[in-house]
């Protein structure tokens, strides 16, 4: 499905708009933006836009995560946190439980271990070195 920038021929302008609104929207703000190009069938640009906006502090990635849980949003939390452990390096994640490592620590494994289980071990070891898991 194309958007009508595309139509028009403005491809590198939707592409603009959606690092705009990564950089600009606030994180939970930023998965359900997500959320609203994937179910108006582009799961790309949604991957994308999630891609763009963890390059954030890792910090206020975990309280976007702590936000996210307490609203009982766990699909977008699950979102979030998948996009980080992806994207970002094990310890740039690890980095992420600081604001919470009791509730985060947890999440961000499961985030991991969705992964593979290389990644799991990577953030673990991450979490560890960092002094947030034992």
């Amino acid at each position: 499905m194309q958007t009508l920038a595309e139509r028009a021929g403005h491809a590198a302008d939707w592409a603009t708009l959606l690092w705009e609104a990564a950089a600009t929207l606030p994180a939970e703000r930023l998965v359900a933006a997500a959320d609203a190009l994937t179910a108006a069938g582009r799961a790309e640009d949604g991957e994308q836009i999630l891609r763009q906006g963890v390059v954030r502090p890792a910090d206020e990635i975990g309280h976007a995560a702590l936000a996210l849980a307490d609203g009982t949003r766990h699909r977008e939390l699950r979102a979030l946190l998948d996009a980080c452990v992806r994207m970002r390096t094990p310890q740039d994640a690890a980095r992420t439980a600081a604001p919470d490592p009791g509730r985060l620590v947890p999440l961000l494994l499961t985030a991991a271990r969705a992964v593979s289980e290389e990644r799991h071990w990577d953030v673990l070891h991450a979490l560890r070195v960092a002094g947030l898991a034992a």
